[in-house]
């Protein structure tokens, strides 16, 4: 398994998905580091139970090690919210697939183009959308 490069800190992403009356919302913002000496996956989280509730953090650990697609990675969850009605598991695992590709895109494992399919994330750094030639 190969690691994370470089550091890609403060990637946020808010996940909006209004659909009606209510759809998934989550709000987590993460820095990523290269693996420690055991160059595996490791997640810890900073943010107090009150802005986000534990129940949601496998949800997060699970999109982001899908979003980081084999790349081992040292992650520190620190900030998020959530909303009473709106957070849901599946809100957290979209959240944490975004900022794992988010971090592969920062740490140049990924080309700057991967970025424009980000809906949610953002980043310091992030590439700036293409814009498309006028005709």
């Amino acid at each position: 398994m190969k690691g994370l490069p470089l550091p890609v800190p403060d990637v946020c992403v808010r996940v909006l998905l209004n659909r009606g009356a209510c759809g998934p919302y989550a709000h987590v913002v993460a820095s990523f580091e290269p693996p420690g000496a055991g160059g595996g996956f490791e997640l810890l989280s900073a943010v107090p139970e009150r802005r986000l509730p534990a129940e949601y953090l496998p949800a997060v650990r699970e999109g982001i090690v899908e979003g980081l697609d084999g790349v081992a990675a040292a992650v520190l969850v620190t900030d998020g919210t959530f909303h009473e009605v709106d957070s849901s598991e599946l809100g957290y695992r979209i959240a944490g697939r975004e900022a794992g590709r988010a971090a592969l895109v920062g740490a140049g494992l990924l080309p700057p183009q991967e970025a424009e399919a980000l809906r949610w994330a953002s980043w310091p750094g992030r590439p700036r959308p293409r814009r498309q030639k006028a005709r």
